[in-house]
Formats: C-alpha cells, sequence, structure tokens
C-alpha cells in the first residue's frame, strides 16, 4: 500500500461478526489498536517505554470510512503510520485491505500526558525521533 511502511494481519474471529456474518464496525477501532500497538513495539520496547518516561498516549478521536464488509475468517491487513507529529499531538493512519482490496481507510488522533497529572506534555524524544526516521 503507498505511503505505508508497516503492517500487521489480524484474522477476524467469529465472536467479532454479526448474525449476518459481517465483522462489527466497532472492531476496527480495536484493529487499529493492534496495529498501533504493533507499531510502536519496533521501538525500544514500545508502549512500555512510553509508560516508562511517565507519560501515557491518549486517543483524541477516531474515524472510520467503510468501503467494502469484513467477514468471518479474512484475514485483514492493517496498514499504518503516523504524522504529524507536533508537540503532545500525533496522528495514526489506517488502510485496511481485503487481499489486497482496500476495505476501510481512517485514523486515530493522539495526545500525550504526563502519567501523574494527565496534562498534555510533549511525546518523548527517543520516540519522535523513531518514528521520524522510520516515516522517511
Amino acid at each position: 500500500m503507498d505511503g505505508y511502511s508497516f503492517f500487521d494481519d489480524v484474522r477476524v474471529r467469529f465472536a467479532e461478526t454479526d448474525a449476518q456474518g459481517i465483522a462489527h464496525h466497532a472492531n476496527y477501532v480495536v484493529w487499529f489498536e493492534v496495529a498501533r500497538v504493533a507499531y510502536l513495539a519496533r521501538f525500544r520496547e514500545g508502549y512500555r517505554s512510553i509508560q516508562a518516561d511517565g507519560v501515557e498516549v491518549l486517543v483524541t478521536d477516531v474515524q472510520a470510512r467503510f468501503r467494502a464488509p469484513a467477514y468471518f475468517d479474512d484475514i485483514l491487513r492493517v496498514h499504518t503510520r503516523c504524522v504529524g507529529l507536533k508537540g503532545a499531538r500525533f496522528r495514526f493512519e489506517y488502510a485496511v485491505e481485503r487481499e489486497g482490496t482496500l476495505i476501510l481507510d481512517g485514523h486515530t488522533g493522539h495526545a500525550s500526558v504526563a502519567s501523574a497529572t494527565l496534562q498534555p506534555t510533549r511525546t518523548p524524544g527517543w520516540l519522535v525521533e523513531a518514528i521520524t526516521s522510520a516515516e522517511r
């Protein structure tokens, strides 16, 4: 997928489908998170290292645009990239495909906050550098 250098695959489980065998829309947010955590795991110890720096990363918004349904037992490739790193804010963008066909795109907005106070704080420098390098 053009513009994405990272992906993670997920398989649609039976419990994630409705009576028609179609993946329920709420699962896409979970799959975004699965891919996002895997994306971050490439840098130091991933999310754990962010927390060790006294920082939490909150989700500030979610958007998804559905193009086609996913079904039980489909293997979905969730392409992920991080953009717009500025101060405490950044955004992950996603493109979900099944067998090379785009079925959904979307994004999640994020804010870095101090763990103790939940007040905005800059995203750790090591993470900004790692993401910037990975997204080149």
